[in-house]
């Protein structure tokens, strides 16, 4: 309540991930600690620590400070269990200076990226 009576209607702002997942309908949230690895020109191992923040058994989505494109391929490593898993971009969603990356998996379903929290 505020000091005239009045109650303020506060509207809970989506995430950029959230933003992106409205396209992948299938997935639901889930927490799961990665590492995210992309090469440039076959040489270059650009890398960094993230969580992806939904999935399905054929998408993961996550947010990344990478300069990932449309296309790129990636690993997938989840922390620390080190299992593993190949995706290229499907989609990326940009939002207040933010940047939430869709990725297919290319081996097919991933079961453990589903794991929910």
């Amino acid at each position: 309540m505020g000091r005239n009576g009045s109650s303020e209607l506060v509207s809970k702002e989506k995430s950029c991930a959230e933003r992106l997942a409205r396209f992948f309908p299938q997935a639901g949230a889930v927490r799961v600690p990665v590492h995210v690895t992309s090469s440039r020109n076959g040489v270059t191992n650009l890398r960094e620590a993230t969580v992806v923040e939904y999935s399905s058994a054929h998408h993961a989505i996550f947010i990344s400070t990478l300069p990932l494109e449309f296309g790129d391929r990636i690993r997938l490593e989840a922390r620390p269990q080190g299992s593993q898993t190949e995706a290229t971009v499907d989609a990326l969603q940009y939002h207040e200076g933010r940047k939430a990356v869709a990725v297919r998996f290319l081996q097919g379903a991933c079961d453990w990226m589903t794991k929910r929290p």
